[in-house]
């Protein structure tokens, strides 16, 4: 089993910027990569971001050169820094680790980018 918790959501204006992180617990090991995703009102979630343990990285067309997507592998955190948000980045955000055979989910964080 693998705990995840996610912080660093909020209110930002229209190129600001927020860091998100999610602190991974229990299983560590067991871990092959992690990621975000996020899920805006009425649409599907989507693959943000992703970093393997190999340090491999892999963003969505979309954030490409806006965000980035680091982790520290002394604290078991994987961060998400988001620079020139835009209003259409709102919606909720999770953390997300694969292991073999299954995924894992944090609870979600909040970010709203007003224009």
């Amino acid at each position: 089993q693998v705990q995840l918790v996610e912080s660093g959501g909020g209110w930002v204006q229209a190129g600001g910027s927020l860091r998100l992180s999610c602190a991974a617990s229990g299983s560590i090991s067991s871990i092959k990569a992690m990621g975000w995703y996020r899920q805006a009102p009425g649409k599907q979630r989507e693959l943000v971001a992703s970093v393997t343990t190999g340090d491999s990285t892999n963003y969505a067309d979309s954030v490409k050169g806006r965000f980035a997507i680091s982790r520290d592998n002394a604290k078991n955190t994987v961060y998400l820094q988001m620079n020139s948000l835009k209003p259409e980045d709102t919606a909720v955000y999770y953390c997300t680790a694969w292991v073999v055979f299954n995924n894992y989910w944090g609870q979600g964080t909040q970010v709203t980018v007003s224009s």
